[in-house]
Parts: C-alpha cells; sequence; structure tokens
C-alpha cells in the first residue's frame, strides 16, 4: 500500500502541473493615442532601426523608425556629438526645408520648427492623412521569433522588448506573421 502510494505521488508530482510553455520572444510596448500624439525633445539615447539620415548647416539628423529623430551635432566632422532625440512615435520618414522638419506621426503629418534645435516646436499637425500603420510583428528579428500577438484595443506599438512568453500565439516567417 505504501507503495503504491509513493507511486502514485511520483507520478502525480512529475506528470501534472502546468501546460504552459516560456518560449524567449518579443513583447509589444502600447502607448495610448493621446500619448503617441505628443512629440517631445529628450535627452540622446541609442539608435534602434536606422531611417533617413538628414544634413542641414552643422546638424545630422537620424531617424529612428517608428520613434523620432536623432539630433547630432557636427560642427566638427570629425567628432559630431549627441545633442538630444527628438521623439515622434510613429515616425518612419522625414525631410528637411528651411528650419522645417516633416515629419509622420502615426496618421498625421507634422511640421517642426527646428530654428531652436535646443526647443524644437510642433507649427502645424495635418491629421489623418496617412492609413494607421500599427507595428504588427517585431521588425529586423529571425524567421521563426515568437512574439506576443497585437491587441489593437491597447493602443499604438511604439516599440518591442525581448521577453520570456508563456505559450506564444504568433511567430514571424517570411516578413509574414502567423498567430
Amino acid at each position: 500500500m505504501k507503495r503504491s502510494l509513493l507511486f502514485m505521488f511520483l507520478f502525480i508530482l512529475f506528470f501534472s502541473g502546468s501546460n504552459s510553455t516560456k518560449i524567449l520572444g518579443y513583447k509589444p510596448v502600447y502607448v495610448s493615442e493621446a500619448e503617441a500624439k505628443i512629440v517631445s525633445f529628450e535627452a540622446a539615447r541609442e539608435l534602434k532601426n536606422q531611417g533617413k539620415i538628414y544634413i542641414k548647416d552643422n546638424y545630422i539628423f537620424v531617424g529612428d523608425i517608428g520613434l523620432g529623430v536623432h539630433v547630432f551635432d557636427n560642427s566638427n566632422p570629425a567628432s559630431p556629438q549627441k545633442i538630444g532625440f527628438l521623439k515622434i512615435y510613429g515616425n518612419h520618414d522625414i525631410a528637411i526645408k528651411g528650419n522645417s522638419l516633416y515629419a509622420d506621426n502615426y496618421e498625421d503629418l507634422i511640421t517642426v520648427d527646428i530654428s531652436n534645435i535646443q526647443a524644437p516646436a510642433v507649427t502645424n499637425r495635418i491629421a489623418d492623412i496617412y492609413p494607421v500603420v500599427n507595428s504588427m510583428f517585431p521588425p529586423n528579428v529571425p524567421y521563426q521569433t515568437y512574439f506576443e500577438c497585437v491587441d489593437l484595443s491597447r493602443g499604438y506599438v511604439v516599440d518591442w522588448v525581448q521577453a520570456d512568453l508563456d505559450d506564444p500565439k504568433c511567430y514571424t516567417n517570411n516578413n509574414y506573421f502567423y498567430e
């Protein structure tokens, strides 16, 4: 009897538990629609996904796809210095003419006055001219990378972070994703 109880206990111990599988993958970072439309100048940060590069006067502007624009002082071309980061969520492209930087901010086109590079200011916003392109899967990851499926009701996806995921349902495969 003791032997069969011991066997039953060991059986239950080894074969019961969670069916959840932890897999290293990517998890979306969400912001609300209101927060996604705030444009701000912040401290310099690391570049994640390089976009276009513009040179204007003694400055270099480097797009960071989906996040904003890095600003460098290039008065000494042998040693450009980071000045700051212009946070523009949903940004994929920039153009500069005179003292105006034009950028997409999700579905809006914004104009930013950059005459005072330390205090850029949004001077115009044309709403709803682009279709909303929400990041449905993490960019620049290898095929068969698992990620947490995007829930559009939670807001805009502004970034992806690596995390342990519980039984993920989505993965990348040849620039497509599967659920």
